[in-house]
C-alpha cells in the first residue's frame, strides 16, 4: 500500500525575487518534516519532527530545572517560615491558660476569704442573741472577755515555770513514796550544797478534785533559789479516794520527807509545814 505522507520542503527565495514575492517568515530548518495526509482519524496518522528540531529545544530543558529548583527552595522557604509562626502562636496560646488560671485562682480565695468572714460574723451574732435568750447579759460577756484577756497576759509566766518544772535539772519529779497510783512527790532542790538545807512539805489545794503536785512549782522555783528545799506532796482526790484516803497520803508523804530528806541534802530538824 503507498504511503499516505508526502514530503513537504520549504525553498528559501532568492534576493532577485524579493520584488515580487513578500519575504516570508523566519525560515524553518532545511530538513524534512513529514505531514499527515488524509482523514485526521486514520490510526496510522502521525506526525514526524526531524532531529533538527529537538536539538533545538533542548536547551529548554536547563530552564524549566532551574525553574523548579528556584519553585522548590521558595516553597521550602514558606513553609519554613509558616512553621515558626504556628509555633511561636501555639506558645502564646500555651500561656493563656497559665494566666486565667492565675486569676481564677486569686478570685476563688478572695471568694473564700469573703464566705468565711461573713460565716465567721453570723456565728458571732447568733451566739450574742443565744446568750441574752438565756439570761446572760453583756455585763457577764464583758468579764469573760476580761477574764480572758488575764489570762491571757498570764500565759508567758505559766511558759516559763512549766519549762522550769519539765527541763530543769534541779527537779526531781515523781518520786514514789506509798503503794497508792497517787503516791508522788517532788523535789525542788537549791544550787549551791553546802550543809544541810531547811525544807519545806508543801501539800496542794485543789478542792479535793483537782489537787496535783505540780501546782507548786512556782513556790518551789522561787523558794529553790533561796536555798530552802521543797517538797511538793501529792495525793489521791475525788472520785479516786475519800477525805480520809486523801489525809492518810498527805500523811505518808510528810513521813517520808521526815525520814529520807536527809538523803538530799536537807536538815531533818528544820522541816516545815505549808499547805
Amino acid at each position: 500500500m503507498p504511503s499516505p505522507i508526502l514530503p513537504l520542503t520549504i525553498n528559501q527565495s532568492s534576493k532577485s525575487s524579493s520584488f515580487l514575492h513578500p519575504i516570508p517568515p523566519a525560515p524553518m530548518p532545511t530538513s524534512s518534516i513529514l505531514l499527515k495526509q488524509g482523514i485526521l482519524d486514520d490510526s496510522t496518522s502521525r506526525l514526524l519532527i526531524s532531529s533538527s528540531f529537538h536539538e533545538e529545544i533542548k536547551p529548554l530543558l536547563p530552564r524549566t530545572s532551574s525553574f523548579a529548583d528556584t519553585t522548590a527552595t521558595t516553597a521550602s522557604t514558606s513553609a519554613n517560615s509558616y512553621q515558626q509562626q504556628r509555633r511561636r502562636r501555639v506558645a502564646s496560646d500555651s500561656n493563656l491558660p497559665d494566666l486565667s488560671d492565675a486569676g481564677s485562682q486569686h478570685q476563688s480565695f478572695s471568694r473564700d476569704v469573703g464566705h468565711a468572714a461573713s460565716e465567721t460574723f453570723l456565728l458571732t451574732r447568733l451566739t450574742l442573741k443565744l446568750l441574752r435568750y438565756l439570761g446572760i447579759g453583756y455585763k457577764w460577756i464583758m468579764r469573760f472577755l476580761a477574764l480572758g484577756c488575764y489570762s491571757m497576759m498570764l500565759t508567758p509566766g505559766f511558759i516559763q515555770v512549766g519549762y522550769y518544772y519539765f527541763f530543769s535539772s534541779q527537779v526531781l519529779r515523781s518520786i514514789v513514796y506509798g503503794d497508792q497510783p497517787r503516791n508522788r512527790l517532788d523535789l525542788y532542790l537549791p544550787k549551791s550544797s553546802d550543809g544541810p538545807k531547811p525544807v519545806v512539805a508543801f501539800v496542794t489545794g485543789g478542792a479535793w478534785i483537782i489537787g496535783y503536785k505540780a501546782w507548786g512549782s512556782l513556790l518551789g522555783k522561787q523558794l529553790s533559789e533561796r536555798d530552802i528545799i521543797v517538797a511538793c506532796i501529792d495525793y489521791r482526790n475525788f472520785p479516786q479516794g475519800t477525805m480520809s484516803d486523801m489525809v492518810e497520803d498527805a500523811s505518808q508523804g510528810i513521813s517520808f520527807v521526815c525520814n529520807n530528806i536527809a538523803q538530799y541534802g536537807g536538815d531533818p530538824n528544820r522541816i516545815y509545814l505549808m499547805g
